[in-house]
């Protein structure tokens, strides 16, 4: 078969595509030279390995001998991994959005060999239809106006570029005061589904960040409809068909209101950033439930996507054997086969019937609770209970004979990051070490491989490391870091964090506009040097900055890092108040500022009682270090969080605030009243 340039690559995207007939090539200066030199438009397409409209826009298109032929004669045919490259799909989705209103992937852009932009989609059908041309009308008028309109292509180019240079936000500066968080939630709660949980109508995502910031201020308001709305959220969303009921995890998003038919990829980033909410929740509620659905969630990351070095893979595909869900959903008579006399039980639980709900298959989804299944069936709670859980063990030993989806296994720094965090949370309310060790090294993983002469890399896979890291990997990272030191204080980590963030304000911060470039002051130069500020599927690396720094003053008290952080809250402060849903992490972080942190240290960790009260409480407003020896106090006294401390043979607390610390205390009636 025959290959193309792409072989050359680590991306399982990219790989998928070594094989057309087009002539592909990876976005670098071989590719960009080409495209110069032969006076050639170039077609850039951007996609991702999990995507499902990008597989068939490759089987329709891009196996196409004669579509081929016209894109090889052409054009420059360039394909880009968006996980790898989110500076390029930043951008030319900004355009994309300019032009249609829309953007998504397959993202299809056309190109001058400066990389300016020309013309734009997402997926083009091969063929003509519905009075719209396929892609391969497109190819030819494009490839026609290159030759003989070439003033026209240049002004749609100038066009684009016009719009896309006046796209750069300019910001109110806002005085950082409470009415910002008031309007939020107000605003926020406009978008609110009342039925079903979560936000607008289908498709419907999770955004875990929004939901975070209500349980904050929930807290701060103390009105109740807040939190009620976050647990209807979790409530549906952990019983519904987007949490994979035998196996753990989320699949991206719900394609209805009622968060049953999910579309069934499986990313690394929603299994990272939705256990902290449920975290949170556990910590307020206290209802073994949320503890149930975080170990399932974590326990399927161990399981299914983790390296065996240590980092964690990018995403499961939605399709096996050329269908979506094929791996995931059920036939009745196929369970009854596998369980037998505990069928009935189970299949009434989740909901499996014989019409199915999907395709005439059944997602498990969970509408009904144990005990009326037991009125029902005349059995007890308890057998219920057993059913389910050794039904679901048995399911998903079934499961894992079946073909599996396709698994992207790049490790990409952020994603990496983001799972850290969830895992070094998550090992807070379980206890659960295997969690704290998994944190931990991933950490060590990325200083081995992912950390080169004081920088970031992007990606790593095959024992390859490349692509310069992008402010979410350095910010993510941070915080990230901030988190296991919370829970395991040594000084590497904070000095590994420190070292970042100070890498982060010289070659990232932008002190003309308070904020932080998506990529670095020495990194490849493209049309536009792209900023990142929005919080959507993943939040904006400059909210997380800016909730990293913030931390990392506290316990470093290094000035610079609380300034830069005000400028950023600052910068977002009005828009965040105005447009909730796009700022939830940058809210959380305002909200602790706000709250002026609670310094929180426990030293010593031999009293289960006063430390399970520190770890297991909603302490939003806090920055807590849980040392366990003296060796680590000592390496820490450097630090002026730390300062004047002292280990004794007993657990002890210190709460501080405003630059004021309590005398040690060693019983939850004289801790409770300071947090």
């Amino acid at each position: 078969m025959a290959e193309n340039n792409l072989i050359r690559e680590t991306s399982p995207y990219l790989l998928q595509h070594a094989h057309n007939p087009v002539n592909w090539y990876a976005w670098n200066e071989d590719a960009l030279r080409k495209a110069r030199d032969e006076n050639k438009p170039i077609f850039l397409s951007v996609g991702y390995s999990s995507c499902h409209w990008c597989h068939v826009m490759e089987h329709e298109s891009f196996e196409n001998e004669e579509i081929a032929k016209i894109m090889n004669d052409n054009f420059v045919s360039i394909k880009v991994d968006r996980e790898e490259r989110p500076d390029l799909d930043d951008i030319y989705q900004k355009v994309c959005q300019m032009a249609t209103g829309q953007g998504g992937w397959p993202l299809s852009v056309f190109l001058t060999p400066d990389q300016r932009p020309f013309y734009v989609g997402t997926y083009f059908p091969i063929l003509d239809g519905y009075g719209r041309p396929g892609f391969g009308s497109i190819l030819l008028q494009l490839a026609q106006a290159w030759k003989e309109k070439p003033s026209d292509v240049k002004k749609a180019a100038d066009n684009f570029m016009e719009t896309l240079q006046k796209s750069d936000l300019v910001t109110t500066p806002a005085k950082l005061e409470k009415p910002i968080l008031d309007e939020a939630a107000m605003n926020l709660f406009q978008i609110a589904d009342n039925t079903y949980g979560g936000f607008g109508s289908a498709p419907k995502f999770p955004n875990a960040a929004n939901l975070s910031f209500l349980l904050r201020y929930g807290k701060l308001s103390k009105i109740t409809k807040f939190n009620e709305f976050v647990f209807k959220t979790l409530n549906k969303m952990a019983k519904g068909g987007i949490f994979d009921q035998i196996g753990g995890g989320f699949h991206r998003y719900s394609t209805d209101t009622r968060w049953l038919v999910p579309h069934f990829e499986k990313m690394l980033y929603d299994n990272a950033l939705l256990p902290t909410v449920y975290v949170e929740a556990y910590q307020i509620t206290k209802d073994p439930f949320y503890l149930e659905v975080i170990q399932k969630t974590l326990d399927f990351v161990l399981r299914d996507m983790t390296s065996p070095d240590g980092g964690f893979y990018s995403a499961l595909d939605a399709d096996s054997e050329g269908e979506e869900g094929k791996y995931y959903v059920w036939k009745k008579k196929e369970i009854q086969e596998i369980l037998r006399a505990d069928a009935d039980i189970f299949c009434l639980y989740y909901d499996v019937t014989d019409g199915g709900n999907f395709e005439g298959h059944t997602i498990l989804n969970n509408n009904i609770a144990m005990s009326t299944v037991a009125f029902h069936l005349g059995t007890s709670e308890d057998n219920v209970r057993r059913v389910v859980s050794s039904g679901s063990e048995r399911l998903l030993e079934v499961r894992s004979r079946r073909v599996r989806p396709s698994l992207d296994d790049k490790v990409l720094t952020s994603w990496n990051a983001l799972m850290i965090s969830a895992l070094a949370r998550g090992y807070c309310v379980t206890d659960d070490k295997r969690y704290l060790a998994a944190a931990e090294n991933c950490v060590s993983f990325i200083e081995r491989n992912l950390y080169q002469n004081g920088t970031l890399l992007r990606t790593y896979k095959d024992g390859k490391a490349k692509l310069r890291g992008y402010l979410e990997d350095y910010s993510y990272l941070i915080n990230a870091l901030i988190d296991v030191f919370e829970v395991r204080p040594e000084a590497r980590y904070l000095e590994f964090a420190q070292s970042l963030a100070n890498h982060l304000v010289q070659h990232f911060w932008d002190s003309e506009h308070n904020s932080f470039y998506f990529t670095a002051d020495d990194h490849e130069q493209l049309i536009i040097r792209p900023k990142n500020n929005y919080d959507l599927s993943m939040p904006s690396g400059n909210s997380v900055a800016a909730n990293a720094l913030l931390r990392l003053y506290h316990l470093t008290q290094q000035k610079q890092f609380l300034d830069i952080s005000v400028k950023i809250m600052e910068s977002f402060g009005v828009m965040a108040a105005e447009n909730p849903f796009g700022f939830g992490y940058l809210l959380n972080t305002i909200y602790l500022y706000l709250q002026t942190p609670t310094e929180i240290t426990v030293l010593g960790t031999g009293d289960k009682e006063v430390y399970d009260y520190v770890t297991k409480q909603f302490l939003p407003e806090s920055i807590i270090a849980l040392v366990e020896n003296q060796s680590q106090l000592t390496d820490l006294s450097k630090y002026p969080f730390f300062a004047g401390k002292v280990l004794t043979d007993k657990t002890v607390v210190y709460v501080c605030k405003n630059f004021s610390c309590s005398l040690p205390l060693s019983k939850i009636s004289e801790i409770a009243p300071l947090l």
